[in-house]
């Protein structure tokens, strides 16, 4: 099993990790199959700067499934062990099953500052299969 988070906001992928309304956070079998969905609040402030990467860790969350996020947040999610995917967009229930089918690939795009409006092009590549 694993755990996939979504930062979410009306049912959709928020375009910036560290604002978000709140976390959908997905239980998956290894068949692939949605066992589980529950919410998980976003704390006030900056993603970087709160705790939610260890409060994600200890829940078991694996992997980030995001819109866009500055390198502090990704790094500290990296560091406790969870794998982020950038340039998510849309319906969480659709871009979760995108994930799951394979058709995902990570933006490797960063915000620059805190008004994510700056973002660098880098070059697309897929993240490998989780099973």
């Amino acid at each position: 099993m694993i755990k996939i988070a979504i930062p979410t906001r009306d049912n959709v992928v928020d375009d910036h990790f560290g604002h978000c309304d709140h976390y959908t956070v997905f239980t998956i079998d290894d068949e692939k199959n949605v066992i589980n969905s529950e919410r998980l609040d976003s704390p006030q402030g900056c993603g970087c700067k709160s705790n939610i990467a260890s409060v994600m860790q200890e829940m078991g969350i694996t992997i980030m499934l995001a819109g866009n996020m500055g390198m502090g947040a990704f790094n500290k999610l990296t560091m406790h062990g969870i794998s982020v995917v950038r340039g998510c967009h849309g319906n969480i229930e659709e871009v979760l099953k995108s994930y799951l089918d394979g058709s995902i690939a990570d933006s490797a795009e960063s915000c620059s500052h805190h008004d994510c409006g700056d973002h660098e092009e880098k070059p697309v590549f897929i993240i490998p299969d989780m099973w």
